[in-house]
């Protein structure tokens, strides 16, 4: 209990209680956890591990460079992969000790919420330690492709949810959507008032137009619940072909934190071209500097005019 992580790549977030500092942590035994954590979970392919500390901040600076390549790398190899073109989809049930019910479906167009399990890295998992929290779900047909959801995947979720889920969609966040765990990245939110959702992060402190700051609503969609209208997500989910097109997609987000809007600029305006929306959509979607009310944001989306407003009503 003396340590507590959550997130991944470089948004990682570390805390050590004062206890723990109290009964000798040191910054060393964060190597010796992770070594033998890399023998436990990787036996059959690790023997030896060397783990390397930095805390020279230009040091780390140079280096977290290197790794965004990484991630980038890693990420364009799913980009030729879509989830019509696979047989099966992934699980991951790595939060459920501590979301009991909660459920990932992972598949090659809908990161884990975490963001650190793609649909590749589940696989991987899978053939590394086949008795481990990813399974392979086989698809078979679809019973609505529109909403996202198989027969398959509800089979597999009732048991594994302890049996308090009967049913999911992975394209929707209307109608039996995903459960959330704990460990989101962000999360989705409806704003009625302006006919389409609103995204916040786990960076952004602030409050946000569903009059909820991020902590506030994660006690609300976490634990394992499957909460119509709002939903836990990875960063990258947003920028995917599959980000809720039963609803309308990245047409109907009307508010996101500063910082995401920049941190998913260039394959947001990619896909809103795709989408047919134009290079300047990503614009018209208000931030904290706008408001963080709904009354604040909507004369700005009716100025800008945003497309939510004219789209089918979602409720």
């Amino acid at each position: 209990e003396g340590i507590w992580h959550v997130a991944q790549r470089d948004l990682c977030w570390l805390r050590f209680s004062k206890d723990a500092v109290a009964k000798g942590w040191k910054i060393a035994d964060l190597g010796t956890l992770l070594l033998y954590k890399f023998k436990q979970e990787f036996p059959a392919i690790v023997d030896r591990v060397q783990v390397t500390l930095i805390t020279d901040k230009a040091l780390v600076e140079e280096k977290i460079k290197v790794a965004r390549e990484r991630y980038r790398a890693r990420d364009a190899r799913l980009k030729n992969l879509t989830d019509e073109n696979v047989e099966e989809f992934y699980s991951c049930l790595l939060c459920q000790s501590f979301a009991p019910q909660h459920v990932c479906i992972v598949t090659p167009e809908r990161v884990g919420l975490c963001g650190a399990v793609s649909w590749l890295d589940a696989k991987a998992a899978f053939e590394i330690t086949p008795t481990g929290p990813n399974r392979p779900i086989i698809k078979g047909p679809a019973i609505d492709d529109v909403r996202g959801m198989w027969q398959s995947v509800n089979d597999y979720l009732r048991p594994a949810s302890n049996n308090n889920l009967e049913e999911v969609n992975l394209y929707t966040l209307m109608d039996r959507p995903m459960t959330s765990c704990g460990c989101f990245e962000a999360i989705m939110a409806i704003i009625p008032e302006a006919n389409g959702l609103m995204i916040t992060t786990r960076e952004h402190s602030g409050m946000t137009p569903c009059g909820m700051t991020f902590s506030t609503l994660a006690g609300t969609v976490g634990g394992g619940l499957q909460t119509p209208g709002f939903m836990g997500i990875g960063r990258t989910y947003i920028v995917s072909r599959k980000f809720i097109p039963a609803d309308g997609g990245i047409a109907r987000i009307v508010w996101m934190p500063k910082e995401l809007k920049e941190f998913l600029r260039e394959d947001f305006v990619k896909r809103s071209v795709d989408e047919g929306l134009g290079e300047d959509f990503i614009d018209k979607i208000a931030d904290e500097t706008v408001g963080t009310t709904a009354d604040d944001i909507l004369p700005f989306l009716e100025e800008k005019g945003h497309p939510a407003l004219t789209l089918e009503p979602m409720m």
